[in-house]
C-alpha cells in the first residue's frame, strides 16, 4: 500500500468493498475532525494526531499531459507543508497565542468533507483514506479563501476517545496558484 504522503492515487482500480459500519464510523471522525477545526478548538484537533504523524501538502503546477506525474512537488522538495509531531505542535502554539498576526483576529472556517473513500492500510489497525475537502475561510472584513482539493490520510484505529488517529494527511490542492495571503490554517 502507498504511503499517504505519495502522491499518486491508492484508488485506481474499483473501490474496496468494506462494511457500512466502518464507513460510518470513520465519516464520523472526519465530520467531529472538521468540527474541531471549525470550532477552533486546536488542542482537541491535535489530540488526533499521532505522534508520527506526516502532515503534507505539495506544490501543484500545471503541467502538459506528458508531465502529469511531475503535477506535485514530491517529497524532499519544496512543499506548502511537510510538517512532523513537533512543528504541528509548534503551529498550535502560534495559531492560539495572541501573537500570531496571521490569526488576530482568528480565521473563520468551514470545512466540508465528502467521497470518502477507504481501503485496507499495511497493517491491520491502519486503513488508507481518500477524501474530499472544500475549505471555505474568512478573514478580517473581506478576505475570503475557498480550497478545493483531495486530502489522502492514513488512520490508525487507537483505543483513545475519537477511535482513530491520523498517521499521514497528504493535502492536493486543485488550485496551482494560491492567491490566499497565508495558509495559517489547517486542512
Amino acid at each position: 500500500m502507498l504511503m499517504s504522503t505519495d502522491t499518486r492515487d491508492t484508488f485506481q482500480s474499483k473501490p474496496v468493498t468494506i462494511a457500512p459500519e466502518l464507513q460510518q464510523e470513520i465519516e464520523q471522525f472526519y465530520y467531529w475532525e472538521a468540527k474541531l477545526l471549525n470550532n477552533r478548538r486546536f488542542e482537541e484537533w491535535f489530540g488526533l494526531l499521532a505522534a508520527d504523524i506526516r502532515y503534507f501538502m505539495p506544490i501543484r503546477t500545471t503541467r502538459s499531459m506528458r508531465e502529469a506525474d511531475q503535477e506535485y512537488s514530491g517529497v524532499g522538495e519544496y512543499a506548502h507543508f511537510d510538517d512532523d509531531y513537533n512543528m504541528m505542535k509548534g503551529r498550535i502554539r502560534k495559531i492560539t497565542s495572541d501573537v500570531s498576526w496571521s490569526e488576530n483576529p482568528a480565521s473563520r472556517t468551514r470545512h466540508l468533507i465528502t467521497n470518502v473513500m477507504i481501503a485496507p492500510g499495511m497493517s491491520a489497525d491502519e486503513y488508507q483514506i481518500s477524501n474530499a475537502v472544500l475549505v471555505y475561510r474568512n478573514r478580517l472584513e473581506r478576505q475570503l479563501d475557498i480550497f478545493a482539493g483531495e486530502r489522502r490520510d492514513t488512520l490508525r484505529r487507537t483505543v483513545k476517545g475519537s477511535g482513530f488517529e491520523i498517521v499521514s494527511r497528504t493535502i492536493l490542492i486543485d488550485q496551482s496558484t494560491i492567491l490566499a495571503n497565508n495558509l495559517s490554517f489547517f486542512f
